[in-house]
């Protein structure tokens, strides 16, 4: 009578969690839908993955088992099973125009995650040097002003519980921060020259949940990444760079009678809804043999530069010499005009 009662709450509060993340995902494609504005977000530094993995994947990881650290920056959820006490990374993402993103991400599963797990997320974004002007009554038209470090920064706080052995859910809250500099600002009316910082800030949460089936190691998941107020750094308001994402995927293997080594092949596909531009599909496959080296590919549809991705991992769990193990992940993306983004990513647990 007790488990019956019990399992009756937990159906009315994965109704409860799945019905929330659809209602957000509805109220934003209601908006898109409305109003297509397009390219028309900031602080779009909010929806750059520098983990490696998930690159190699085409960032088709909203449900991909193991994925932990990363989880942060794609479906906080999906950390909510974890078994080891601690997970953490560091990564490097060589972008575009010469930008550099690090982030650090740790997840600690206190009391072997019975009471949930708990995430800490940072990312910061290097844009380089950036040579400043103003407007000028010359031949130019404009005077070069001082040389200004553009620098972007965002530091979360999640956590993640398995509400039953099928069904997780988990969340996010970030506190973003973005400077573009300082403005020369001149005063006519007194012929004078004064400065003025170009800097906003915000508070975003990311929602997701994760459903395993039971048939197989058939997974589902959704999530909702970037929620927060309009924001502004002088007049115009601007919105975050929402996404709203639905994925599946399964061990291929599971389906077959494998024999010989351990080895999986891991396939996932999402699709995604982004404030920012048009709906993407992402599809991405791992192989992975022995836990010592994995394979892996993706593929982004829908994007102008960006589509296959392709990357590899080397790890030191399969060799079963100690609790303590270590990975070190490289994905590489080509992207046309833009020649490549490369992804590194160090991650330790014990």
């Amino acid at each position: 009578m007790k488990f019956e009662k019990e399992n009756k709450k937990v159906k009315r509060l994965i109704i409860t969690c799945l019905t929330a993340i659809i209602i957000i995902g509805l109220q934003t494609s209601l908006s898109y839908s409305q109003q297509v504005k397009l390219a028309q977000t900031g602080f779009n530094f909010l929806s750059i993955s520098s983990d490696a993995r998930a690159g190699a994947m085409g960032d088709a990881v909203t449900t991909i088992p193991d994925y932990y650290t990363g989880a942060l920056s794609h479906n906080p959820a999906s950390m909510g099973d974890m078994k080891s006490l601690l997970n953490a990374n560091v990564s490097v993402n060589n972008w575009i125009a010469d930008i550099k993103y690090l982030s650090c991400d740790a997840v600690i599963a206190p009391f072997s995650g019975n009471y949930g797990v708990i995430g800490l997320s940072f990312q910061s974004v290097n844009y380089g040097d950036v040579q400043g002007t103003m407007v000028a009554n010359n031949s130019k038209g404009y005077i070069e002003t001082d040389i200004m470090k553009p620098t972007a920064m965002a530091l979360g706080i999640g956590y993640s519980k398995m509400i039953s052995e099928q069904f997780g859910v988990g969340a996010q809250v970030r506190f973003a921060y973005q400077a573009l500099g300082t403005s020369v600002v001149p005063d006519y009316t007194t012929n004078t020259v004064g400065t003025k910082k170009n800097v906003a800030k915000t508070t975003a949460f990311d929602f997701g949940t994760i459903f395993k089936t039971g048939i197989k190691s058939i997974a589902f998941g959704m999530s909702v990444r970037n929620f927060s107020q309009d924001i502004k750094f002088e007049e115009e308001e601007f919105q975050l760079p929402l996404l709203f994402s639905v994925g599946l995927s399964a061990n291929v293997f599971d389906f077959f009678d494998m024999k010989g080594p351990e080895q999986s092949l891991i396939l996932s596909c999402d699709l995604t809804h982004p404030r920012s531009h048009p709906e993407q599909l992402k599809i991405g496959a791992e192989y992975q043999f022995m836990k010592l080296i994995a394979l892996r590919g993706g593929y982004i549809s829908g994007d102008d530069e960006d589509g296959v991705t392709f990357g590899v991992g080397v790890t030191s769990s399969g060799l079963g010499l100690s609790t303590a193990n270590f990975a070190i992940d490289y994905s590489y993306t080509p992207f046309g005009v833009f020649d490549k983004v490369q992804r590194f990513t160090v991650s330790f647990s014990m």
